[in-house]
């Protein structure tokens, strides 16, 4: 069970790395984002959890704010696994 959140906790904080990635290349590259091919990797790797978040999202949210959603969603993701991680690793009393 224990080996199982670790490698869960892992994925998570991977996906929300390469989402923070995306961000600061968005920022950096002034508009031209779409030609940048780092980005476009970046918007590959993390086109899966981004689609799966716009799948469970109200329709008023709009498509340009789904990235941060999906960066919000997994860090309460990574917190939960987190908590899960230290419960699991403490002795029985």
């Amino acid at each position: 069970m224990l080996e199982g959140v670790i490698v869960l906790k892992g994925l998570v904080e991977f996906v929300g790395l390469l989402l923070l990635g995306q961000g600061i290349v968005f920022l950096m590259s002034f508009g031209r984002h779409e030609t940048n091919p780092i980005y476009r990797l970046l918007r590959f790797l993390t086109s899966p959890v981004v689609r799966f978040v716009r799948r469970i999202a109200p329709r008023f949210v709009d498509d340009r704010h789904v990235p941060a959603l999906a960066f919000i969603l997994l860090f309460w993701i990574w917190v939960a696994l987190t908590v899960a991680k230290l419960r699991l690793q403490m002795p029985a009393s």
